[in-house]
């Protein structure tokens, strides 16, 4: 079976996920990605590509009539989780209640592409973000 982003078990958390006290390797992966930071990381990357899915699927309908631009949110309980000490959120897709044409749709191709350039800024960060834990494993392999 495959891993999915919702199989915490071998992230270091989850109903599968046992802490081994003899483990140095163990230790090291718990350490790495079962981290609130991690965790997080891994969350804000789930809701920015979701972002992005939206964004294109509300370029896509531009022309539609009665279209509805979506809507990604994650920040606030993302912000929430990470206070709260474990850092998962899913990121939830609402319609916007924007006034639109007068066919109904309220897609805005400048508001869509501005936020398709913030949103692949985000996600690159987040990128390097997490590729910055896996570095410090591999430098931890070498040198062991």
């Amino acid at each position: 079976m495959g891993v999915t982003s919702t199989d915490r078990s071998l992230l270091g958390h989850g109903p599968g996920h046992r802490k081994s006290s003899t483990s140095r390797w163990g230790t090291v992966f718990d350490s790495a990605f079962g981290s609130v930071t991690f965790v997080a990381m891994n969350s804000a990357l789930d809701g920015l590509s979701m972002r992005q899915r939206v964004i294109a699927d509300n370029i896509a309908n531009l022309q539609t009539p009665g279209f509805r631009a979506g809507r990604v949110s994650f920040e606030e309980s993302l912000a929430q989780a990470v206070r709260e000490g474990h850092g998962a959120t899913t990121p939830t897709v609402a319609r916007s209640l924007e006034p639109g044409r007068p066919d109904g749709n309220n897609v805005n191709l400048d508001t869509e592409t501005l936020s398709a350039i913030d949103t692949n800024l985000r996600y690159q960060l987040a990128v390097r973000a997490v590729d910055g834990t896996f570095e410090k494993l591999r430098i931890a392999m070498r040198t062991s």
